[in-house]
């Protein structure tokens, strides 16, 4: 049962992996961002969409983090 929970891991990684692989590859035309009147270095749709990804990816868990703890200390609070 454990070998079967690995390959099926090893499969799902690596179908990420191709994806991955092709969305890149697919998206490689250059654009530069404009925001709040700073323009951006010209860079490739793939890069400025992963590297949004990856910044959402540390945002979200450490909003949800703050907001988790200061529901617990307001609920201390209370008690």
């Amino acid at each position: 049962m454990r070998n079967l929970k690995r390959i099926f891991l090893g499969v799902f990684i690596l179908l990420l992996v191709l994806v991955i692989l092709a969305f890149v590859l697919e998206n490689q035309q250059s654009v530069s961002l404009l925001f709040l009147g700073l323009s951006g270095p010209q860079l490739p749709v793939s890069l400025v969409v992963v590297f949004a990804l990856l910044i959402g990816m540390l945002i979200g868990p450490m909003i949800g983090w703050f907001v988790g703890r200061s529901s617990r200390a307001g609920r201390k609070r209370l008690v």
